[in-house]
This record gives structure tokens, sequence and C-alpha cells, in this order.
């Protein structure tokens, strides 16, 4: 037998092995056109960020069809961005399902670290976590005490570490966030001081950002089967390892925490997601397992929007100064020192500005997260087999033409109208449309949406009007390859200005009022 019989003997068969994992399934609809395969792992060698990586290969023909056949997390699956699709897939549960990683690829990384979920579930168990979790995310009257304090400490933070930067040099901003996204979160949703704010070397936080870093990498997302050999992959070792390292920390923590939240309790505002988990786990309504999946997929959904949206708003007011100028203008004419939900929600610039963000940086901008549960007519014209898993991508449909006009590129905040009541309308006309989804939309909507924007009013409204800020000069915009979407690795340069009360104090001792016009960098 020769070498070169032998070669082909031994890899004909893995040719065809790996033919088998990755040609387009015959029963996907022919209609729609198929992205190569390799646009899919450019994240494998490319530093391309996803809107070029959109722009390139998927804006033509999601945009003339409205969906194609688009490799995602290891198998083919039909990706949606025209409205009229959009709303079908979100408003029909019962057909187009949800399905997380639980199910689809439960053997991995990813779903050990989600596991079974109020976002990811279906049906029975979906019902269940909702009627156990929606009030704590859902509460009209949440305490913003937290919200204020945690912004001012970030103020403090971002200001001590321009001092120790070179000058003219920015302060890379997303460690920082991410110790202000925690600390809110566990002290609004799981009665907890984290104390990341306090402590940069806070074990949760590093032990998180080693998971952000290291979990989710291109070749494995792309190739879930290769989780099943942790044998013989020693990141995935480490990976498996950090998955069960940062369940045990979380569970540890929430279980010794003092219960001072609780104790205190008057109303079922203070009552926070955790103590409805726990409650619902000593009553025997769920078990351990659910117990734990639905409190790490609290701590990490109820701090990873913000932390993405929060890096988008300093990149982008910080490249448009007339934006930061105008919402300054606005937020020092309210006069007040502590706000409250009814203070930034009456602001219209400040809403505006929000909603924009949004639209441009959905944080959460591409999901294949549904399975057709039956044969279907996606928006009755695309046929879809049963066992179809869909995607949406978020960032297309905010970014259309035919959605948004000519301008749909553009970051103007305008374009929400002028008044509150106005902009409030238009965000829900725009996601009842399937227009506008950083959110999703319908019954599967996020269900902390609205805490999402309360948390980004009052933190603008504080870092406005402590701070001027500019994007360092020498950083080049780049979103991520995939996934999620915020500027990677902004750097910002950060001024201190005197807050408008304390002038007004200034000003009253001295016996003259002065205005106040911000200042340059």
């Amino acid at each position: 037998m020769t070498l070169i019989t032998s070669a082909f003997i031994v890899l004909a068969p893995l040719a065809a092995l790996l033919w088998w994992k990755i040609h387009v399934p015959s029963n996907l609809p022919r209609a729609l056109p198929s992205i190569p395969i390799y646009v899919s792992l450019l994240g494998l060698w490319s530093k391309l960020g996803q809107d070029e990586i959109y722009d390139r290969w998927l804006r033509k023909p999601l945009e003339e069809h409205g969906a194609v056949r688009y490799w995602f997390a290891g198998q083919w699956s039909v990706l949606v961005t025209r409205p009229q699709y959009l709303t079908d897939l979100f408003r029909n549960e019962d057909v187009y399902a949800k399905a997380g990683n639980h199910k689809k690829i439960p053997w991995t990384v990813t779903a050990n670290l989600l596991g079974d979920n109020i976002i990811s579930s279906h049906g029975e168990n979906w019902r269940l976590y909702t009627s156990i979790m929606k009030p704590g995310l859902t509460k009209r009257n949440f305490d913003c005490r937290p919200l204020v304090n945690s912004s001012r400490k970030l103020v403090k933070l971002f200001l001590h570490a321009q001092s120790q930067t070179a000058t003219g040099q920015g302060v890379l901003i997303n460690p920082y966030i991410l110790r202000f996204a925690i600390s809110v979160m566990g002290e609004s949703f799981l009665d907890i001081d984290f104390r990341c704010l306090d402590d940069p070397k806070n074990q949760i936080f590093e032990i998180q950002t080693a998971i952000k870093q290291s979990i989710f990498k291109p070749l494995f997302l792309n190739f879930p089967f290769l989780d099943e050999y942790p044998a013989f992959i020693p990141s995935r070792q480490r990976a498996f390892a950090m998955v069960r390292q940062f369940e045990s920390l979380l569970c540890e923590l929430i279980h010794n925490r003092p219960r001072h939240r609780l104790e205190k309790s008057n109303g079922w505002d203070n009552d926070q997601v955790i103590h409805m988990l726990e409650r619902a786990l000593k009553e025997g309504r769920i078990t351990e397992r659910q117990y734990r999946d639905n409190l790490k997929i609290t701590f990490i959904v109820a701090h990873e929007n913000t932390q993405l949206l929060l890096n988008s708003m300093f990149y982008q007011v910080g490249v448009s100064q007339d934006v930061q100028d105008k919402l300054r203008d606005e937020i020092n004419a309210t006069k007040i020192m502590n706000p409250t939900g009814d203070t930034v929600n009456k602001l219209s610039y400040l809403t505006s500005v929000i909603y924009e963000l949004l639209r441009l940086f959905p944080p959460i901008s591409q999901l294949a997260n549904r399975i057709c549960t039956t044969n279907s007519r996606l928006g009755d014209e695309v046929p879809i087999p049963r066992g179809t898993y869909l995607a949406w991508n978020a960032f297309g449909a905010h970014t259309s033409p035919a959605n948004w006009g000519p301008r749909a590129r553009e970051f103007i905040p305008e374009r929400w109208g002028s008044t509150v009541e106005e902009m409030q309308l238009k965000f829900r006309r725009e996601t009842i449309r399937g227009t506008f989804i950083p959110f999703n939309a319908h019954t599967r909507k996020c269900l902390g949406q609205a805490f999402v924007l309360l948390q980004m009013k009052i933190a603008v409204f504080e870092l406005v009007r402590s701070m001027r800020w500019k994007v360092d000069p020498e950083y080049k915009f780049k979103l991520p390859g995939g996934g999620v979407l915020a500027p990677v690795g902004c750097k910002i340069i950060f001024k201190e200005i005197q807050r408008l009360e304390e002038m007004t104090e200034t000003a009253a001792g001295a016996g003259d009022v002065s205005v106040y016009d911000g200042g340059d960098l």
C-alpha cells in the first residue's frame, strides 16, 4: 500500500465527516442566498468588526431577501432582519420557540455557564420562572440610591485614573464600567454589595473578566463539538473549571450575604429577584439546579447590557461634543442634586440619546436562539422546516435605510421626536413593527429593559454634570467580530468640571452668581 493510498484512506472519511457537518442542509429554503461559511469564521483570523463584516457580506443579501442561510454556532440557521419576518418570529412563541444552548449544544462551556433559565427556556419552565422572577425585574419604583451612589463612585474612579495617566492619554474605560455594572446589579437584584467599586482585585469581578476574555472564543463558538473533547484541549478544561468556580463563588457570596434589604422590606418594591428565587427554592417550586441557573443568568444579563451600552455611550458622546453639551445644559437646568426616576424620565434629550444609542449600538446584536417547532412559513413567505434554528440581527434591522431612512447609520437623537411622550410612542411603535429590537419584542421581550433605561439615564445624568470627556485621539474605533456590540478597547480623556450646585454654593458665598460654560478639554 503506497503512502498516498494510506493517506487517502485516513483523510477521505475525515473530509466526508467535515463536509457532512458544514454543508448547507437541503431542506433549508433554497430561495434564500447562503452566506459563505468563511464569513462566520472571520473572527478566527480577521480583525474586522461586525459592522465591517455586515456591510461587506451581509447587508446587500439581507436587505434584498430579508433572510439568508447562515452558519451560526456550529450549524446552518436562517438569519432574519426584515421587520415582517422579525415580527412573526418574536410574536409566535409556540411556532418559533426559544431554545438556548442548554437545548442546542448542552455539552458546551456556554451551556454550562448559562443553563436552563428564564431567558432561554420555553413552555412550562419559562412560565414557572417568569411567575417567580418577573415582579423583581419589572418593578415600577426601583430604589435609585444605589444607582446614584455607584455613578458618583465611578466618576471619582475615572478622575483618579486620569490623574495617574500621562497628559494627553486616555483611560481604558471598560474595566471600570464592568465594576460599576456588577455593583449596581448586585444591590438592585441580588441584595448584595459586591464591593467591586471599592476593590479592583475583587474576586467576582476578576473571574467575570476572565470568563468574558476566554470562554467565548470564535473557534469554539463556531465549532461547539470541540467542547465534547476537553481532555484534549487544555484551554477548554480551564474554561469548564472557570465556570464551576464562578457558580460556586456566586452561590457562596449570595448565601453568606447580610439580609439587610429583606429585613427592612416594607413593601413589594423592596423585594428583589434573589428573595423570590430563595422563596421558590424553599417552597419546592424550583430545584437547586434551576435556582443556580437563574441566579447566574440574573448576574450576567442584569449587568451586561448596561456595561456594553455605557462603553458605547462614552465613545459616541465623546466624539459628539455638541450632544454632550446639550445633555449637560438639560441636566444642569433641572437644578436637582439627587436625581430620581421621576427626574430623569422627564428629560427629553437624555431620553432621545439613550434610544439612539440602543439603535446604533444594540448590546446583543445577533443571536440564534429560536427553533421552528413545526413546518411553517415565516412572514407567510419563507418556508421554514421543523427543527430549523432561526437567528436575528438587530444591528442590521437598526441600520437599514428601508427602516430608518438614508441617514440610518448616523447618530441623530432628534429622530425620536421632541417630547418624552412622542419618543416613548415611537419606541413602542418601532418595536412592534420589528424595526427596533434592542430588547426583542412581544411576549419574550427583555423583562429588565425598564431598569436598563433607568440605570443609563441616572448614570449619564451624574457623569455628564461631573466630567467632560473626549475620545483619546490615538484610539481607533473597532467593534467586536460578533455577538455583543460595543467599542472595543475604548480610551477616554476625562476632565473634572464644577457641578452646578457646587458653583451655586460658591457664588452665593461670594455674592456673585456666574454662568458656567463648560470649558474646554
